[in-house]
């Protein structure tokens, strides 16, 4: 493992644990939203530091088909939001789970990101249904580690 993806994987700990701050914030359209505004601010640091151009509406176009095309990952995320809205039980259940799906979320994006950058490739070439499985996997992961 190079010194470039040692500092590519602080970058990605480091935007998974403020999204998980984000997580917190008792709005779910906020959650999503800032969550998102994460995610971009994550793909910009890793793109400079590998020198990859970057365009802020393809990496949310690219982001949006990441996460869309999980299906599990993405409902999962807008139920907890919305029990989270609930009086009394729904906000312990938003206060405990939503932060741990906007880490893990995060997460998977940085290291799919991580992978594809460290094997050459751009924001032009990103085909986000051939890193879907590898996605999943990383987010498995995340959930599992925190």
């Amino acid at each position: 493992m190079g010194d470039k993806e040692l500092l590519a994987r602080e970058v990605v700990k480091k935007h998974a644990l403020y999204a998980a701050g984000v997580g917190l914030i008792p709005a779910p359209i906020v959650n999503l939203a800032g969550v998102a505004a994460l995610e971009v601010k994550m793909l910009y640091d890793l793109s400079t530091l590998y020198g990859i151009p970057f365009r802020e509406d393809r990496v949310k176009s690219i982001v949006s088909a990441l996460i869309g095309g999980v299906a599990s990952t993405n409902l999962g995320y807008g139920a907890i939001g919305f029990f989270k809205s609930m009086p009394l039980i729904g906000g312990l259940m938003g206060l405990a789970t939503l932060p741990l799906f906007a880490s893990s979320i995060t997460y998977a994006i940085g290291k799919v990101f991580i992978q594809h950058f460290e094997s050459g490739g751009t924001f032009l070439d990103f085909e986000p249904e051939k890193v879907r499985a590898y996605f999943q996997t990383q987010f498995g992961k995340a959930k599992t580690a925190a």
